[in-house]
């Protein structure tokens, strides 16, 4: 099964078992000083273990001024140990190591140890500008105190700075040490014992910003046509590989082109010339990415579900077919069965399945034996991986939560068998129940509605998220495959505990919609936003939906897509602030498309058979409806006679996921996990 995709293939003097690689990702898990971390070799080495052909250190600094905390370096021979581990720990678990080598440039992120370097002077104006995490999304920033325009926000406020405020070019001098410094770099990731080195020149990053005529505006040897703005990054290039031995592949990745909110950008047609020098100067896979910093190019770094599995395998074929490279084929590639079609179509010789091993480490052994019903599916949430770069303290995953705890979170089996009753089989209720089974233990899930999946059904109801339904139902198929009990539309009751008398009870009871109390909440026109996704409530005509937070968002492009239109009424400064940063640029896309308006700022007072009358700036204003649906958030379901009639029996329970506080379902699949390991 999938025959092409673990066949074997050679690249230089390295043979890899299979085409599946594993792809630099940020993580966190290096420590404050950027050295390697037990945390970051357990991560690697549990996908070493699962079968990957290729696993890739995430972006490693080459410059000593430039390193980012919690982001690995190797710009000097102190931070030797700990690759050598790192390497030694994925050659032991029969896995092959990969290193990325990176310099910051305009996308550096906004660590203020970081020193950054630009391909031009920048005054505030003529350059590229990032669609900001700000309300307005404007890429405006706060910190604007020297009275120059505002910066895009991925450049550190911190970043050096001529006496007039602005920061200026690299100099040539630099971008010769700079090049040096790649050189030096590759000579410890030699000594270090990677197998694999890929030069980083994509995603807004230096030898990136060099090549792009978007970015680049030198008028020396370094700017103005493609063969000075290529010089520096062919200077990298020539300087890493004359550190490696000739049996050592290098790898280079690339953003394959410019996307257009750079405005005049390198075109695939540019890097593809730029590939074929390259090439020559010894370059032997290209690794195409894609995406930029800038407006909606950021959503395809870290695709979001929005995007089509497979959005860009068409350019990498493209780009292999004219340069005749080694590729690697990048972009929500997440079932066995596609990156198959990849290979042995010839669009590719390797397929990047990087948050596919996020979600699963044993994915690649697992489609191997052909066992692919047992495999989890990334889904492109996005929760854990990328929005869990800014708002925890490192990276997980929705739907693995041992990401980051490897080491830490082991399923041992359990000293004392208990039955367990897990009140509630959304998605926190299973996957707690599938835990304790793997321990040893003997879950029985009760739930009051007709099937498992809880509110994480109402997320896949919203166009673009059938992946959320099949996860559930994949999860769903996990736990009867195991053999857990399971009873539907079967309410725990005070009396049905004490009637079971558990050695232990999981409370997982979800949460509720939020009703508003508000004149007119009654009218048969009004409905809740579960009973809409549900499909138990049918709006019709002009609607307004109350509440612009995630669940609202939803509802409206599930109405659009039925053909209603939907007006938003929000009480803050924007809507689907709740939702990660890429999602919430499609969203926002979605409704600007759409025509969806959004009332901001706005408190709703009353609603009336016609109308919803609000406040907005201290005045009342109305807005014309047919229906009303309530989505101003949730809360938790009640369930204090659960815990009076556990506390009376001596019975020992836990509360998790939306039946502490609503959260989302990466909080309540974590929490479920973490009361297995412990019970």
């Amino acid at each position: 099964m999938f025959e092409n995709l673990f066949s074997p293939i050679r690249v230089r003097g390295l043979k890899l078992p299979n085409r599946i690689v594993m792809t630099a990702m940020g993580t966190h898990f290096a420590d404050e000083d950027s050295y390697i971390t037990q945390q970051l070799i357990d991560f690697q080495v549990e996908r070493a273990k699962g079968g990957v052909g290729l696993s890739f250190l995430e972006c490693c600094s080459v410059n000593e001024a430039a390193c980012v905390r919690k982001q690995p370096s190797i710009s000097d021979d102190r931070y030797l140990p700990g690759h050598k581990a790192l390497v030694e720990a994925i050659h032991n678990a029969g896995g092959r190591a990969a290193i990325q080598l990176w310099a910051p440039g305009a996308g550096a992120g906004s660590d203020p140890k970081c020193r950054i370097y630009l391909p031009q002077k920048f005054e505030g104006k003529n350059f590229p500008m990032a669609f900001g995490h700000g309300a307005s999304g404007s890429g405006e920033s706060d910190e604007q105190d020297d009275g120059i325009a505002p910066y895009p926000f991925f450049i550190p406020f911190s970043a050096k700075r001529e006496a007039d405020g602005t920061i200026p070019a690299a100099t040539v001098e630099e971008l010769h040490m700079i090049a040096g410094e790649f050189g030096a770099a590759a000579r410890r990731a030699v000594e270090a014992g990677y197998d694999v080195i890929e030069f980083h020149c994509g995603h807004n990053y230096l030898p990136h910003t060099m090549l792009s005529k978007a970015f680049n505006k030198r008028t020396d040897e370094y700017g103005g046509c493609l063969e000075n703005r290529m010089r520096f990054p062919l200077e990298c290039i020539q300087a890493i590989r004359a550190n490696m031995p000739e049996t050592m592949p290098l790898s280079i990745r690339i953003s394959v082109f410019d996307e257009p909110d750079l405005g005049d950008g390198n075109t695939i047609e540019d890097n593809i010339e730029f590939l074929k020098r390259a090439r020559d100067a010894g370059v032997d896979i290209v690794n195409v990415s894609r995406g930029n910093f800038s407006g909606m190019g950021n959503v395809y770094e870290v695709p979001p579900l929005n995007l089509k599995p497979g959005f860009n395998v068409e350019n990498a074929a493209r780009i292999k077919r004219e340069t005749g490279l080694l590729t690697l084929a990048v972009g929500r590639i997440n079932r066995p069965g596609m990156a198959e079609q990849i290979i042995s179509s010839g669009k590719a010789d390797l397929v990047a399945m990087s948050r596919a091993q996020l979600a699963d480490p044993d994915f690649c052994s697992k489609a191997k034996a052909g066992k692919v019903d047992e495999i989890r599916y990334c889904i492109g949430c996005n929760q854990g991986c990328n929005d869990g770069f800014t708002d925890f303290p490192f990276i997980t995953c929705l739907r693995n939560p041992f990401v980051g705890r490897e080491g830490e979170w082991k399923l041992t089996p359990a000293e004392c068998k208990k039955r367990v009753l897990v009140i509630g089989g959304g998605m926190g209720g299973m996957e707690c129940a599938l835990r304790l089974k793997q321990r040893g233990h003997e879950p029985v899930i009760y739930d009051r509605d007709t099937r498992l999946g809880g509110q994480f059904l109402l997320a896949g109801a919203a166009p673009e998220k059938h992946e959320f339904v099949q996860a559930v139902e994949d999860e769903a198929l996990f736990v009867h495959a195991s053999g857990i009990e399971v009873h539907l539309n079967a309410p725990v009751t005070p009396e049905l505990i004490e009637d079971l008398h558990p050695d232990e009870v999981v409370i997982a009871t979800g949460a509720g919609p939020l009703l508003l109390n508000l004149p007119g909440a009654d009218l048969p026109s009004v409905s809740n936003a579960h009973e809409v996704l549900r499909g138990k409530r049918t709006p019709a005509g002009r609607v307004v939906i109350i509440g612009g937070g995630i669940v609202g968002v939803e509802v409206a492009e599930y109405l659009t897509d039925k053909g209603l239109e939907c007006k938003i009424i929000e009480m803050k400064s924007m809507v689907a602030s709740d939702l990660g940063f890429y999602r919430m640029l499609f969203s926002q896309e979605f409704m600007s498309e759409h025509n969806i308006e959004c009332i901001l700022n706005a408190a709703c007072k009353e609603i009336k058979p016609d109308c919803v009358i609000y406040e907005q700036n201290g005045e009342l204003k109305s807005v014309a409806c047919d229906s009303v649906v309530m989505a101003a958030g949730a809360r938790p379901n009640p369930h204090g006679e659960l815990e009076d009639i556990c506390k009376r029996l001596n019975i020992p329970y836990h509360i998790i996921g939306d039946a502490v506080q609503a959260r989302r379902a990466l909080n309540a699949i974590a929490e479920g996990v973490e009361v297995a390991l412990k019970i």
